[in-house]
């Protein structure tokens, strides 16, 4: 399959004039190397079904500084007729904004005002998040991967006439898209712990809904350390896996009982650690995204006839909430 090299999971599985519903986002995410201070940048599509002619191109940016209690975010949005998105591999134009393997640059003045001029490098093997035969099924809806893991950003970023310097910052290059957002979830990921600052962890817990039921709660998680990964992500597995999130404090517990892996751990963050932003959802209606890019972790793994290993990080973990809820309290950004 083509979307098994790098350029093929970079790939926009957007068609122009498709009918079906769509969503498709690349983001991008780093944390400075010792501050509580992180950035997350996006470039989407958004496709309600049925109207293709109402197709969009999103850029969305924050700017999260903990240590000065500032998150700051904006969006700008464009009809899809001034955007362009390569099938081939990744090459994304949202007006004058760009995505390109190792660049990225744009700009979003609502809210605030934040422009961007970025360079990376680095990353890894992907990190596939789902098991791989579903990435060609039409279940699961929504489909996610970190392409480049731990890549290293330079560059700039300004913040409503603010000069902010991105110096070897550490983060990912993602990709992730759909016809359907999942309905409800909490997601986390760490790229490098503050004791093991290669390691990278992404995991989820999720319901989803059908008519008026919903399923169990669903964890999968996947871990990258001292060279080895654990993908504890199997659909059995994930429905016996335990997790459980509430504002704004996250457990999970997930294990693969053949390979002898446990892992599970905790994500939490401050409610002013948090802004809320809008995402359509192409068959109607939109959900809330508590969005911090600050948050921390700690999560344990576990191996048959090894000593537990524990990694931590005090302010680099991404958490997400996705929502319909109102009683979150986060003000709403987009």
């Amino acid at each position: 399959m083509t979307h098994r090299d790098l350029a093929g999971w970079q790939a926009a599985r957007y068609r122009p004039g498709q009918k079906a519903g769509h969503y498709e986002s690349w983001f991008l995410r780093g944390n400075h190397p010792s501050r509580n201070e992180a950035f997350w940048i996006r470039y989407t599509i958004f496709s309600p079904r049925g109207r293709p002619q109402d197709a969009i191109g999103e850029l969305w940016v924050i700017h999260s500084d903990g240590e000065r209690g500032l998150v700051r975010a904006a969006k700008r949005e464009l009809p899809i007729s001034h955007c362009r998105f390569s099938p081939r591999g990744l090459d994304v134009h949202i007006g004058e904004a760009l995505l390109r393997p190792g660049e990225l640059t744009g700009s979003a003045e609502t809210p605030h005002r934040i422009s961007w001029r970025l360079a990376y490098s680095g990353g890894g093997a992907p990190m596939v998040f789902l098991p791989d035969n579903l990435y060609d099924t039409p279940l699961p809806k929504a489909k996610a991967v970190s392409q480049r893991p731990n890549v290293v950003f330079n560059g700039t970023l300004e913040v409503d006439g603010e000069r902010i310097v991105i110096d070897h910052w550490t983060g990912s290059e993602n990709h992730n898209w759909g016809s359907k957002h999942t309905d409800t979830y909490a997601w986390g990921q760490v790229c490098g712990f503050d004791n093991a600052p290669d390691a990278f962890l992404e995991c989820i817990t999720a319901k989803l809904k059908f008519g008026p039921l919903w399923t169990p709660a669903m964890t999968i998680a996947v871990l990258r350390v001292d060279g080895s990964d654990y993908r504890l992500n199997a659909l059995g597995g994930a429905l016996r896996a335990r997790g459980h999130w509430d504002y704004f404090d996250w457990r999970f517990d997930t294990t693969d009982r053949r390979r002898g892996w446990r892992i599970h751990g905790r994500i939490h963050a401050t409610r002013q650690d948090f802004v809320g932003l809008t995402y359509y959802n192409p068959p109607g209606g939109s959900h809330t995204c508590l969005n911090s890019k600050i948050a921390a972790c700690e999560v344990t793994l576990e191996r048959s006839g090894q000593p537990p290993l524990t990694l931590h990080t005090r302010h680099r973990a991404a958490f997400e909430i996705l929502t319909d809820d109102t009683g979150h309290g986060v003000p709403l950004a987009t």
